[in-house]
């Protein structure tokens, strides 16, 4: 017995430990987010965005530098307690470059120098050297050399000393994984002549000299920053006298052509003068500057240069990605204005017409799984239709007594067919079965229609080419946060978007809440197929393939009851996702083939796999890109960048409700949506791509109604009761 009760106590526990363990699903986005803000982050720091300190130290008096370093040369040595100033030899000279390497100039200096063979020395810094690694390894095998200049190129006497070793450490780093050297060379930023030291430098120089580095200044100054010329430039790099010295250049910062161009005649005339070009070790004749690095240091700084790599290329992808979607969201946005307005003018015509009127009779399908608190009102709506309907309502093995609910009101024209639990696609194929008529409208349990709804949806049959319609859902739980952000999303994305596709002869899916099809037409493709989570868009895309025409009637409205919490919305919108990208996988072969379907394959399914899975996959680049450009970047430019944006949607969002004759109050709510409503559906539709990349499965999952939702009265939305019936002329509106 006690064996037994540890066996339980041990699976019970193994339970409890797989419940706690985060499952891969989520596990994975959440390593994506880190990876990515970790790589943000590391770029922010290479780039000086952040860290990042810009001060520099007006000159300040000098009573406290000795006297012998004010008046001597270019080269400090501070070493082991030493307090010495040393100069270039006659007839030496030591080119200096400052801020590189950078990727146009440098390779262009360094081939002068080669050319001429002439050595120079390049004071780098931590964040070019990690970006340009293979620019400081060029400047090593040619016999250079290299010496530090910070990582940041921050003014150090505004600095602590931990910053300090901080910004050496990491520029020898960066200098190791570049080139595998350390060096012991140093230039502080912002640094002149040995006499404009100060009482604020000197403190840095004599700290810097105790790190055990040589600190070099100059003490000819080139000024090609300012782009004088090239002959000034010559003229100023040039010593009086054969006198030897230390010169000043940029390889970076700018544009450096006229330096190029300068160093292309200063080096053989100079030559022919007598001097010679050396590194700073061989003019002073002392040991090499630049030791080889082994071990775990020399790993070390790889490791740092790779990861630099990576996350240049990175945001470089980013970048691109973030102009790519930006092109994509701004064209679709675009497209649907301008073809939702080609189709609202289209089927508002006042001589439009699909074809004969539709008059005889349809069987409207209500698959209902534990729908007690809904299908009363579901039903009731139905039977008030202004057209003949049959109801068919297809209890799928509910245990709240949903189909008891039914059969107690005794409405004429409701059946209620009962059946073991199978799920939505069995139940609309077992409806489908027993339906009288050819027309068949689906629905959802939870949905209300108006009185117009059903006659609205089934005249576009009229025209003998269409096989299915779309009507036009709408979100009857609006009052709520989450309900308003559904409601923006319906009018402005699904309908808008149903009117383009429609346009396009290449609309995806007919939403499970308000749909028509021909029966005719559903058997011949098998009916309402469970292969994927999403048997409506697998059976609008089949539809296609098979040659039929798929339309959208704007004044076929449902009203439906939107997901109240998060969990509810996520776990639909998990479903829904998942299940468009199993549908779209199973149609692929429809890309290759001919006919309809290829023309499908070929318009369609791009359209959907661009703008419903891969579009919205890259879209939280904007956010990304926002959220640095607020806390790293220029944060007032990033605002005003993100109200335009934002201004841009707010026009399709009024052109959208404007155009479903909705009111505008809701948009109210429009910024709060766009900043954490669209992140849930961004990490739903990832979390998507996990799941089929992974090879998960997922279930269907009900969700909790609180049947709260009805047809709204005439004129409850504005829209004049003959305008939304149609009933003005008697003519059947699309």
């Amino acid at each position: 017995m006690a064996s037994s009760t540890r066996r339980h106590g041990a699976a019970r526990s193994a339970r409890e430990g797989s419940r706690r363990r985060l499952p891969l699903r989520l596990l994975l986005p959440l390593l994506v987010l880190v990876a990515l803000v970790a790589m943000l982050m590391l770029r922010g720091y290479v780039h000086s965005e952040i860290l990042a300190d810009h001060r520099v130290q007006p000159p300040a008096a000098t009573d406290k530098v000795p006297q012998k370093i004010l008046e001597g040369g270019p080269v400090i040595d501070v070493r082991g307690g030493r307090t010495e100033s040393l100069s270039v030899p006659d007839h030496r000279l030591v080119l200096t470059f400052d801020d590189g390497p950078d990727p146009t100039w440098t390779p262009r200096v360094l081939d002068v120098l080669k050319k001429h063979d002439a050595h120079a020395v390049f004071f780098v810094t931590g964040t070019m050297a990690s970006r340009y690694p293979d620019l400081v390894e060029r400047m090593v095998d040619e016999g250079h050399e290299v010496g530090l200049h910070t990582f940041n190129h921050p003014d150090l006497s505004f600095q602590s000393e931990k910053r300090i070793d901080w910004e050496l450490s990491q520029n020898q780093l960066a200098i190791t994984g570049a080139a595998g050297v350390r060096t012991s060379l140093f230039r502080p930023p912002y640094s002149s002549f040995a006499d404009a030291m100060d009482n604020k430098s000197w403190p840095v120089t004599e700290y810097i000299g105790g790190r055990g580095y040589l600190v070099v200044v100059n003490n000819t100054d080139s000024e090609d920053w300012k782009k004088p010329g090239v002959d000034e430039i010559i003229r100023r790099a040039t010593p009086k006298g054969g006198k030897g010295a230390i010169v000043l250049m940029h390889d970076s910062g700018g544009d450096r052509h006229q330096t190029v161009q300068a160093l292309d005649r200063f080096l053989p005339d100079l030559k022919k003068k007598g001097y010679e070009f050396d590194n700073l070790t061989e003019a002073l004749d002392a040991p090499g500057a630049m030791s080889p690095v082994t071990g775990a240091e020399l790993w070390k700084g790889r490791a740092w240069v790779f990861l630099v790599q990576a996350s240049e290329k990175l945001t470089d992808g980013l970048v691109v990605g973030l102009a790519v979607i930006g092109t994509l969201v701004i064209g679709r946005f675009v497209l649907m204005l301008l073809l939702s307005g080609v189709h609202a003018r289209r089927v508002r015509r006042r001589r439009f017409r699909w074809g004969p009127a539709v008059t005889e009779p349809v069987t409207v399908l209500v698959p209902a799984y534990n729908e007690a608190k809904c299908i009363e009102n579901t039903v009731r709506s139905l039977v008030a239709s202004d057209h003949p309907v049959e109801v068919i309502v297809i209890d799928d093995g509910s245990s709240d007594g949903t189909a008891r609910i039914v059969e107690g009101l005794g409405l004429p024209g409701v059946r209620v067919i009962r059946q073991l639990n199978a799920g939505k696609p069995a139940a609309l194929n077992r409806g489908l079965a027993n339906a009288r008529y050819d027309i068949v409208v689906m629905m959802d349990g939870d949905t209300v229609f108006e009185p117009s709804t059903v006659r609205e949806l089934v005249q576009p049959f009229g025209d003998p080419r269409v096989g299915a319609v779309a009507g036009n859902a709408k979100v009857g739980n609006k009052d709520s946060l989450i309900g308003a952000w559904q409601h923006i999303e319906y009018v402005m994305g699904f309908n808008l978007d149903r009117r383009m596709y429609d346009v396009l002869g290449c609309m995806p899916t007919i939403p499970g809440a308000v749909g028509a099809f021909r029966r005719s037409a559903l058997e011949p493709i098998g009916g309402m197929s469970d292969d994927t989570l999403a048997e409506d868009t697998d059976v609008t895309m089949a539809l296609h393939r098979a040659g039929w025409r798929v339309v959208y009637a704007e004044n076929a409205r449902a009203w439906t009851e939107a997901p109240e919490s998060v969990g509810q919305l996520w776990s639909q919108r998990y479903r829904w996702s998942y299940g468009t990208m199993q549908a779209i996988w199973k149609h692929r072969r429809a890309v290759i083939e001919k006919g309809p379907s290829g023309r499908f394959g070929r318009v369609g399914l791009p359209f959907v796999s661009l703008f419903m899975v891969l579009a919205p996959l890259l879209a939280p680049l904007i956010d990304v890109f926002l959220l640095y450009g607020l806390v790293f970047g220029p944060t007032e430019k990033t605002i005003v960048a993100w109200l335009g944006v934002l201004a841009i949607q707010a026009v399709c969002a009024a052109y959208a409700f404007r155009l479903d004759r909705e009111k505008l109050t809701p948009l109210i709510s429009l910024p709060l949506q766009q900043i954490l409503y669209r992140q849930i559906m961004y990490v739903v539709l990832l979390q998507s791509w996990i799941t089929a990349l992974t090879g998960g499965r997922l279930r269907w999952q009900k969700l909790r109604r609180s049947g709260g939702v009805s047809a709204p009265p005439p004129g409850a939305d504005g829209v004049p009761p003959q305008r939304r019936s149609g009933a003005m002329d008697g003519r059947p509106v699309g």
